[in-house]
């Protein structure tokens, strides 16, 4: 025997690293970034009302869905820190 959906279902996922937070309600269902209300939304009309309907639901949903994180890549050479820039033990003893 199932159990009715009457009230909002939260759990945790972890994808591709990132927490997200998934709510199931009887309006449909929500994925979000844990702690954020935003996310992708998709109502349960959509999901059974056939293929054309849910690409276009799902579609619409990832334009409104939150801007993805840019991963920020390492250069690939670093430059080493000029001597210059950094303050000597002699010169902290000095300015103290």
């Amino acid at each position: 025997m199932t159990t009715k959906l009457d009230s909002p279902l939260k759990r945790e996922l972890i994808l591709q690293g990132k927490l997200y937070t998934l709510t199931l309600s009887p309006t449909g269902l929500n994925l979000a970034p844990k702690g954020r209300r935003n996310g992708y939304e998709l109502a349960w009309v959509d999901l059974v009302s056939g293929d054309a309907a849910l690409a276009t639901a799902l579609n619409a949903s990832l334009a409104r869905g939150p801007n993805p994180e840019r991963v920020s890549r390492k250069p690939a050479k670093a430059k080493p820190i000029a001597p210059s820039a950094t303050r000597s033990n002699r010169s902290r003893r000095k300015s103290r």
